[in-house]
């Protein structure tokens, strides 16, 4: 049985990340803005200007589940809404992605441009409590659909730290949820072909391994508590 947790506040998640990492230590000491006003703003932004948005990534994962801490937004939001945002100034921008920065905040943008990403805005969102706000954020079935499509590119590219952290919150999310994964990969391989889909389902193969071994381990735990 899940527990509700009281919501999180956005600001807070982020300062804490920011002052607790050595290597923004000395930068974020210089600043002297506040990084929840900041986060406060750009909510009120959103709003004002009737940008339609999803909230992903890891503020969205600690809506459901307690997890690492994280320093930037993720959003999903299409071309034409981000240029609503002028006060965004983007540092780097491909096809499918752009990285932003409001005010000192760094903020990752997943642009509809990519089939997935449209799909889970449309298909995989919901009203979520946070402490500045309601926000659309991506339900659980949405933010496994995407680590599980990110997966076997962050393989290609060697980047053991992501895939390590992605293969984590999935195995958090499945394990205190359930979801679907089925339809997860049914609606996947519209998308999802060849060698990457097999890698997905290899991958979701072995964290449900892993959950079942948790979970036989901590029953046996309870059924034979050590004297």
């Amino acid at each position: 049985m899940i527990t509700q947790s009281p919501p999180i506040k956005i600001g807070s998640v982020i300062h804490n990340a920011l002052t607790y990492d050595p290597k923004n230590r000395q930068a974020f000491a210089m600043n002297d803005f506040s990084i929840e006003e900041t986060v406060r703003r750009l909510l009120l932004l959103l709003q004002s200007r009737q940008v339609d948005f999803l909230l992903v990534g890891g503020i969205a994962l600690l809506s459901y589940v307690e997890g690492r801490n994280t320093e930037d937004l993720d959003l999903i939001v299409a071309l034409p809404d981000l240029k609503k945002l002028p006060e965004i100034q983007i540092t780097s921008q491909d096809p499918y992605f752009a990285r932003g920065n409001f005010e000192g905040l760094k903020i990752d943008l997943l642009l509809t441009s990519n089939p997935v990403f449209a799909m889970v805005q449309n298909k995989h969102a919901t009203q979520r409590p946070f402490q500045e706000q309601e926000i659309p954020t991506a339900t659980v079935e949405g933010l496994v659909l995407l680590k599980l499509y990110a997966l076997p590119s962050l393989y290609r590219q060697g980047d053991f730290g992501r895939v390590s952290l992605y293969e984590n919150d999935l195995a958090a999310l499945i394990y205190a949820y359930n979801p679907d994964l089925k339809g997860i990969i049914h609606e996947l391989s519209a998308y999802v072909t060849g060698g990457d889909m097999d890698e997905i389902q290899n991958i979701l193969a072995e964290i449900q391994q892993r959950i079942a071994r948790f979970r036989s381990k901590s029953q046996s735990s309870k059924e034979n508590p050590e004297p």
